[in-house]
């Protein structure tokens, strides 16, 4: 028997009603801040396309720290805006590079916050790809060591997660057991073992000048029509040892990321990225949309997707609406 027995306005007629029925529940806990560093003091320089957001020195990046951690925010992804640019991005496994200076001063000061460093190149090199370039294409394997070097000086300056976005083969498994190697058996490996070659990183590219000198990086990262593509990508970084994947972008790819949680048991990271962020700080600057509301719907689609874990430039305003309920 259905209507008029059944009436399933019944349960949204109040604010506790549907609180109570609610069927999933954005948490601060679920929440990673993406934080970019760079050289020098008191350094503020803003995004343009990204308002809110900061190329930050390490004194002033410490301040955000103290933020995200006064908010419950759990940990923040560090992304370097090194002070010199190469042919083989040295500056990403230099042991006093802008990341290991940045991981080394965090966790002296904030032990207990999470650090995940970027693992790439491409914020490193003067051609802006994510590997070694030879003839003009970018090499898979000669690139996995230094890869595998930039993470390892990231977990022996402080660094809790690495997280690798290059999309190179097979940089889980080099990754995993050059940590294993060098004692680190303990730091998980967050991979975007998903990472489409997508519209939505300009902005991101603006702030960490990581924009490629020529060509694309349609070789390397994933064809935004595949979906089953995805699944492939994401057993072969679990069999090779990732202990989370990420799916990069969130928006566009729900489905992807509902695919993921649906076929593995490992953790699910989404990433916001910065185009999707960027848009709803434009829609809210005109007036045309609400951001906060927006901005929790959005995030709250992730998580029920089947993210466990959201990256985003929200972060510290999202837990500050949450918990304002």
């Amino acid at each position: 028997m259905y209507y008029p027995v059944i009436r399933p306005r019944r349960l949204r007629l109040s604010d506790n009603m549907r609180r109570l029925v609610r069927e999933n529940h954005l948490q601060v806990d679920n929440l990673i801040y993406p934080l970019f560093v760079t050289g020098g003091r008191n350094i503020k320089t803003p995004v343009a396309a990204m308002p809110g957001v900061y190329n930050l020195s390490i004194d002033l990046l410490l301040e955000e720290v103290a933020a995200v951690q006064t908010l419950g925010i759990p940990g923040i992804l560090l992304f370097g805006i090194p002070d010199y640019k190469d042919a083989t991005g040295t500056g990403a496994y230099d042991e006093n590079g802008i990341i290991q200076k940045a991981a080394r001063t965090i966790k002296d000061k904030y032990p207990d916050i999470l650090i995940i460093t970027d693992v790439c190149l491409c914020e490193y090199t003067d051609h802006g790809h994510c590997g070694i370039v030879q003839d003009g294409d970018v090499v898979n394997d000669a690139t996995l060591e230094l890869l595998a070097r930039t993470a390892v000086s990231h977990a022996r300056s402080g660094a809790d997660i690495v997280a690798p976005s290059d999309m190179m083969d097979g940089r889980v498994q080099a990754i995993r057991k050059a940590l294993d190697s060098e004692g680190f058996t303990n730091i998980p490996i967050m991979s975007y073992g998903i990472k489409y070659a997508s519209a939505f990183y300009g902005p991101f590219r603006e702030a960490a000048g990581s924009a490629p000198q020529f060509g694309d990086r349609k070789t390397y990262q994933m064809d935004p029509p595949n979906a089953r593509e995805a699944l492939r990508e994401a057993e072969q970084d679990i069999a090779e040892g990732a202990d989370i994947i990420i799916v990069k972008p969130a928006m566009a790819y729900m489905d992807v990321i509902a695919a993921v949680r649906e076929k593995f048991a490992t953790p699910v990271a989404a990433y916001n990225v910065s185009g999707e962020y960027s848009m709803i700080k434009a829609a809210a600057h005109m007036g045309w949309i609400d951001e906060a509301k927006t901005a929790m719907e959005l995030l709250t689609g992730m998580k029920r997707a089947g993210a466990d874990i959201i990256i985003t430039y929200h972060a510290p305003d999202a837990a500050r609406w949450i918990n304002s309920v």
